[in-house]
């Protein structure tokens, strides 16, 4: 589903992302803040804060797995993630716990982040062009090179005739 989604579009996305959510943080902030309930605008900052360290982590885990010479990559990948995870929710609970706005800004501010990301995600996967299956690059590869082409006078290319037509 990913194969012709590149390194570039990866940084890309990452950045596009991170530069979005801390300007929608910030809005949200000055919004909140307007709007006489601060605390949620500094939980939405916060669960901002926590989205793009949870991004950066993942990034750091995935390339840390990808150099390391482990057979079984997914073990410390789910292990990390479960990590994050729970620590990303031990967090928001507690301060949830602690008060009810700034709790309801963080889970604002995660969901945020994860909308952002899914945009961009599918905004990058657009301009990509459409996707197509291994067995449709193979079978174009395999007819591509039992196919010998001739040159047109108009400058079309025609497979050859291999008949003796005229």
């Amino acid at each position: 589903m990913f194969a012709h989604f590149t390194l570039p579009n990866i940084h890309d996305v990452s950045r596009r992302t991170v530069s979005a959510a801390l300007m929608v943080g910030i809005a949200l902030l000055v919004g909140c803040v307007s709007f006489g309930v601060a605390l949620v605008g500094v939980g939405a900052c916060i669960g901002v804060a926590l989205g793009v360290f949870n991004f950066r982590m993942t990034g750091n885990s995935v390339a840390r797995a990808a150099a390391s010479d482990v057979v079984d990559k997914k073990r410390p990948l789910a292990l990390n993630t479960l990590g994050r995870l729970g620590i990303i929710t031990v967090v928001t609970l507690g301060l949830l716990l602690v008060s009810h706005r700034l709790g309801l800004g963080i889970l604002i501010g995660l969901a945020v982040f994860q909308v952002l990301l899914l945009v961009n995600v599918a905004r990058s996967m657009s301009h990509a062009g459409p996707m197509t299956s291994v067995d449709d690059t193979i079978n174009a590869n395999v007819v591509e090179e039992h196919t010998e082409y001739r040159s047109h006078p108009l400058g079309i290319e025609a497979p050859d005739d291999t008949t003796g037509g005229a």
